[in-house]
Order: structure tokens, then sequence, then C-alpha cells
């Protein structure tokens, strides 16, 4: 059997949350498959600050150059590169401007965390991906970590262009109390979508990836709710995930009242509420 194939098949059966420590192994064995495997396996991210702004980063296999990599802050390579790959003028103009537009989105949405966005070119348009992160560990015994990647293709037509979006969400959740017990959820999930959308100039780049991202979060975050959310788990994964994506708090104890019987709402509510509490000591 083809190595690649099998690194891929093993890490499918691995622990999600052990991703990155398992790839860094197999390609400790196996180093001729290192930029294959580094390419097709989401991994959570990790921060990295700039030299040049002082602002975070989030590092990925696309704005990663040999062993170096370029912040979207500054556009300079860390380990610093003399011949390193960076967007021509146009698209690096239009990359500067979704960060700051997905710095206010991650604010708004997350109350905290990293987001990044880098561009390059294809022949015929661009391509790009938006990586947000927000990590909380409220105590010793409790942590959670948010990571979206979202993947994207903008193919130029007259007057429209056509989008194409991967989106990955990795989420881990762990906590332990006396009075909860002990909770360890970890996974991922991925979905695509295709949309034609009509383009007046380079801004409008900008506004149809930020709607196709954010409702393709939206999405995904109502599929995650199901998984980790069900009957018996929502009290305990609610806590976590209301510190680390604030916005869908309220969504998730309306969940509860409507799904529940009332007085195992209640019940559920303040065992949600306490979780919360011990959270934030």
């Amino acid at each position: 059997m083809d190595p690649f194939d099998s690194a891929l098949d093993l890490l499918r059966r691995l622990d999600p949350k052990h991703t990155s420590d398992n790839v860094d192994r197999i390609c400790t064995l196996v180093p001729e498959i290192t930029e294959d495997l580094l390419s097709s396996v989401d991994q959570p991210l990790e921060t990295r600050r700039c030299r040049k702004s002082g602002r975070d980063y989030l590092l990925c296999d696309y704005n990663r150059d040999g062993d170096s990599y370029r912040s979207p802050w500054s556009n300079e390579f860390d380990p610093p590169l003399s011949d390193g790959t960076v967007p021509s003028e146009k698209v690096r103009k239009m990359e500067e401007k979704a960060n700051e537009t997905f710095d206010i989105y991650r604010e708004l949405y997350y109350e905290g965390g990293v987001s990044s966005v880098y561009f390059w070119n294809l022949d015929d348009g661009f391509a790009g991906v938006v990586l947000l992160k927000k990590s909380a560990s409220p105590t010793g015994k409790s942590e959670g970590v948010w990571d979206s990647i979202h993947v994207f293709e903008a193919i130029d037509r007259a007057r429209t262009a056509h989008y194409k979006l991967t989106s990955t969400v990795i989420l881990h959740l762990s906590t332990s109390a006396d009075n909860l017990g002990e909770m360890d959820l970890s996974g991922n999930m991925t979905r695509q979508i295709e949309q034609d959308m009509p383009v007046d100039d380079d801004s409008s780049h900008i506004q149809n990836i930020g709607k196709l991202v954010e409702d393709m979060e939206l999405k995904m975050r109502n599929l995650l709710q199901e998984v980790y959310f069900g009957k018996g788990k929502l009290a305990m994964a609610a806590g976590l995930v209301s510190i680390l994506i604030p916005a869908i708090a309220k969504d998730v104890v309306g969940d509860l009242r409507s799904i529940a019987p009332l007085t195992e709402a209640n019940r559920d509510k303040a065992t949600h509420q306490e979780m919360i509490n011990s959270m934030k000591r």
C-alpha cells in the first residue's frame, strides 16, 4: 500500500486531539511524504507573533515556505526568507483588506482569539484561506479550542466570480469537576460549497468571501450542536463552547428549553450555569 495513503488511513483512526504530534511522528518515520502530508492534513492552528507589527498571526501550510512563515500584517517571513513566495500587489491589497475585515468579525463573533487571512495568485483569479482560532482554559481542569480553516478559490468571470469554499472546523472540549464528572470531546468536520456571486470591483470579493465564510460557520455550528450538545452532554459542552464562541451561548440554552421537559430543562440549565460560573472563577 502507498505510504501516503497508509498515513492518511492511520491518522483517521487516531485521536484527533493529537493530530499534530502524530503527523510529526509519521514525517520522522517517512520523511519523503512530509510535504504531501502537511498539505493534506488539517491540524490545530499554531500562533506566532509578527516581529514587525507585534500582532499575533496563525501558522498553516498556506503561509509556509520551507521552514518560514509569512505574516499577514507585515508580508514578511519568519525566519527571514529573501525569495519567499508572496502575492502580487493587487492580491496583497485585497489580503490586507480581508485581514482587517475578519479581525472585526473575529472580535464580534468570538470576542477574542486570533484570525489570519492569506491570499495567493491563480492564473484565472486568486485563492486564499481564512483562519480563526479561539482557546479557553478558564480553570485548571477545563479547556476548549476551536479552529476554523476556510480554503477558497475565486475564479473571475464576466461581472461575476465562481467561488469554491472548503471549510474545516477542529473542536476540542475537555473538563473535569466533582459534581459534573469528566468530558473529553475531540473531532473535526469538513464541508464544501460552490457558488457564483456578482462582482463589481475588488472589494466585492471581500464581501462575498465574508458572506460565504459566515454562512458556512453558522451551518457547521448547527451541525456541531447536534453532535456535541445531545441530551446528556449539552450542559457540559455548552459551558465551554459559550466561552469559546459567546455569540452562540443563547442558542445553546434556547435548545435546552425547547427539547427537554420543564423539570429536566431546569435541572440542565442549573447545571449549565454552575459550569459557567465554575469556569469564570
